[in-house]
């Protein structure tokens, strides 16, 4: 047996049934470890094998660097790891970023090293934003689109 196909789509978060997906997904990734976002706010994308949804990610307009992209959320589940997922969602986030014309995208990671790995090979850097808007001790990314 082959490793499984994935397809990534971008989906609407106001259908109730992709909302609830969402949700399922977000709790079953980050269990209480971080408030479940608005989900109604910015694009999100699901990763499905077969008919499966395994892993989200979604972006929002930053309100703290101009003209970017917050990339705000992405999880994967466990049995789903290392099959190269977090990295395609980015790719999406990044080429959604590049078709609304925005600079960068931005993110955060915190006491979480296999995230912050695939942040670096994704092409991202480490950068210190004006107005820090996490934990003293959060890992603030960066990727310029142009």
């Amino acid at each position: 047996m082959g490793h499984p196909m994935y397809r990534i789509r971008c989906v609407d978060a106001l259908d109730d049934d992709i909302a609830e997906t969402l949700a399922d997904l977000h709790q079953l990734t980050f269990f209480d470890a971080a408030a479940v976002p608005q989900f109604e706010l910015g694009a999100w994308w699901l990763a499905y094998c077969n008919d499966e949804a395994v892993a989200f990610a979604g972006v929002v307009p930053s309100t703290y660097a101009r003209n970017s992209g917050y990339f705000s959320r992405v999880g994967v589940l466990q049995r789903h790891w290392g099959r190269g997922l977090q990295f395609k969602l980015m790719r999406a986030i990044e080429a959604r970023g590049r078709r609304s014309g925005w600079d960068s995208i931005v993110s955060d990671t915190t006491d979480n090293p296999v995230s912050a790995n695939n942040f670096i090979r994704a092409g991202y850097r480490l950068y210190e934003p004006e107005l820090p808007w996490a934990w003293s001790h959060t890992l603030y990314w960066r990727k310029w689109l142009r």
